[in-house]
């Protein structure tokens, strides 16, 4: 089969390799849409590297090659012999996260088991932590990973159900932790800044306003004019920090309340420095941009000293249907479908061919009028 290998950083190159063949418990894809990511991005030029070995180390690409692509949907054309749910033509979307129920392991480890997949003892993530991603022209992958799409749902709709889902698991976290200020309690969120209007950011605007039907202030932060535009579309108040000062924006907006909840979306680093004088004392801290590089991590501790509530999240995880389908990726495929979380709009630039893929890399994501790519291959 053809697929785009990341050789190196930076090092993209369209080369043939072998045909995947389904392990008893897997089905073979024939990739048809695929959403070009952030994190992609973050590991093309060398800012992140998830692939680990057992001792924590970091794999470099030249001594193990990555195929990225995590975002996507396909058609089943081959099904392995232990599978009976998937058959030859069914289109599918797909959970890239393996974990214990994608290969039937029992006991399931603690994490697994408590509805925390992406933090299995075992995982491995397709695209992410050297396993074998999407932009390629087929992908075997567990059947339980794989959920059948509505007759009515195109590919390209279905390849971006995997960072809305992201998008649910990341709310779900920041509403599980011990928060001062929350939506419904005796200190209600009064204001919310998103900083960056990416595509993340406008997901959680829309999260925010469509499906938790938030009607206080939601601020997005960005330097593009192009993404602050979807943020006014989508019921936020936008904030060109290339115009104006997002410290004095704030203080101003909030008429010197600050920030009850702060969704870092940018994976801009700078934000930790201006964090500080952004935030409420006990705020909530939604850590969710990847990509900090060249800051010293002492910047950290005038944001402690806030005793803010810091919250990480990863990924779509999220639990097991009776089936053993994902619950996030069904909930977000649910969201997408019915346009409830609208993600065609944020398309920017869209690829027919997986040789136009390192040119996207190389040259696309700098532009200023990007904000989302997909490759379709029909």
């Amino acid at each position: 089969m053809k697929a785009a290998v990341l050789q190196d950083v930076e090092k993209l190159v369209v080369r043939q390799g072998p045909d995947p063949s389904p392990a008893p418990g897997e089905v073979i894809i024939r990739i048809k849409a695929v959403g070009l990511c952030g994190t992609d991005l973050h590991i093309y030029r060398g800012h992140g590297n998830y692939n680990l070995d057992a001792q924590g180390r970091h794999i470099p690409l030249t001594e193990q090659p990555q195929i990225l692509g995590h975002e996507f949907s396909g058609e089943v054309v081959e099904v392995g012999k232990e599978v009976t749910d998937l058959k030859a033509g069914d289109k599918v979307l797909c959970d890239q996260g393996v974990n214990c129920v994608s290969v039937g392991r029992q006991p399931l480890c603690p994490y697994c088991a408590t509805g925390d997949s992406h933090q299995c003892e075992f995982y491995g993530e397709h695209g992410i932590t050297g396993l074998q991603g999407a932009f390629a022209e087929y992908i075997a992958m567990p059947a339980p990973n794989c959920l059948v799409l509505p007759s009515d749902m195109p590919m390209e709709l279905a390849a971006l159900v995997e960072p809305v889902g992201c998008v649910l698991h990341a709310n779900q976290q920041a509403a599980k932790a011990c928060a001062r200020y929350t939506l419904d309690g005796d200190e209600r969120i009064q204001n919310v800044l998103i900083c960056g209007a990416g595509p993340a950011g406008i997901y959680f605007l829309q999260y925010l306003r469509n499906v938790l039907h938030f009607e206080g202030l939601i601020m997005v932060s960005d330097i593009r004019e192009i993404n602050l535009d979807l943020a006014r579309k989508f019921g936020g108040t936008a904030i060109n920090v290339a115009r104006q000062d997002l410290r004095e924006a704030v203080q101003e907006l909030t008429h010197g309340e600050k920030i009850h909840y702060l969704i870092e979306a940018c994976g801009n680093s700078v934000i930790f420095e201006q964090m500080p004088s952004l935030i409420r004392k006990q705020a909530t801290v939604l850590l969710y941009g990847h990509g900090h590089q060249g800051r010293d991590i002492s910047l950290l501790g005038n944001i402690l000293f806030l005793e803010p509530e810091l919250v990480a999240a990863v990924g779509a995880s999220g639990g097991f249907d009776p089936d053993g389908r994902p619950t996030t990726y069904r909930r977000a495929r649910e969201l997408v479908n019915s346009g409830t979380i609208q993600v065609l709009p944020l398309v920017t630039h869209r690829y027919q061919a997986l040789e136009e893929v390192p040119g996207a890399f190389e040259q696309d994501f700098m532009r200023n009028d990007y904000i989302k790519g997909i490759l379709t291959v029909y």
